[in-house]
């Protein structure tokens, strides 16, 4: 498969967005680079010029359905989108074990899951017009199975690998590629915040690699370490009954 040559990424302005950015900068490449932090994002776009790349940046809300549609469009006629990654997330969990706040539930699912329909629905049809193009879903290992610590962002994270999995034979159809990536623990400022222990946890640069190797194989599904992919596999065969006082024992995250 040839390298994307216009690519448009979400969430761009730390973590694994960042890095994607940077991996995929090299002369000839167009990024379109959508972030809510102004100075990180420039940072991000200073550094992928400085390897050749052409950028352009979007100050822009995931959550805002029709400013995603504006800018999706505006970039496509720019330069038509080859690659979509929408990598726009947030975490967040129960802190002292007791229930989410109800607007903090509803703020993961506009951000998580809302901003991913923002993403990919404007995206597709563009794509589905030209007969190619490839998108790429965020999801995470943690969409595998709920853990107390953080339902909502788990709840989340499962909705957006279950869309992109049932939309990739369909979009396929219509020459577009759809993978969902499933990272574990990742180094960024999402799990800087967390105080337990993150088993294999990985610089984003890393993860950014083999997501673009992924992504060059159209994999259906990109996750890793493969270590935490096999156990949220068990995890998530195992019967709930067998494992709920083990899950109510797990630590939990900070709101």
């Amino acid at each position: 498969m040839h390298a994307p040559g216009a690519i448009l990424i979400t969430g761009a302005s730390g973590g694994i967005g960042k890095a994607l950015a940077e991996t995929y900068a090299s002369p000839g490449a167009v990024l379109f680079l959508g972030g809510r932090n102004a100075a990180r994002l420039q940072s991000v776009a200073d550094a992928a010029s400085s390897r050749g790349a052409e950028v352009h940046t979007k100050i822009i809300d995931v959550t805002d359905r029709d400013a995603m549609a504006l800018w999706i469009s505006e970039a496509h006629a720019t330069a038509p989108l080859d690659l979509v990654i929408a990598n726009a997330g947030i975490s967040a969990g129960t802190g002292d074990g007791g229930p989410e706040p109800a607007d903090q539930v509803r703020r993961v699912y506009a951000v998580n899951v809302d901003g991913v329909m923002n993403t990919v629905l404007p995206a597709l049809p563009l794509m589905q017009e030209r007969g190619k193009g490839q998108i790429g879903i965020v999801s995470s290992l943690a969409g595998f199975r709920g853990f107390p610590g953080a339902p909502a962002y788990c709840g989340s994270k499962a909705a957006v690998k279950v869309f992109g999995e049932g939309l990739r034979p369909t979009a396929a159809r219509s020459g577009v590629e759809v993978s969902v990536i499933c990272p574990g623990y990742v180094r960024s400022p999402m799990t800087d915040v967390n105080t337990f222990p993150m088993p294999f946890l990985m610089d984003a640069d890393k993860a950014a690699e083999i997501i673009r190797r992924g992504l060059e194989r159209n994999k259906a599904r990109i996750a890793f370490p493969w270590p935490m992919h096999a156990m949220v596999i068990l995890l998530q065969a195992l019967p709930p009954s067998w494992i709920d006082g083990l899950m109510g024992r797990l630590p939990t995250k900070s709101g």
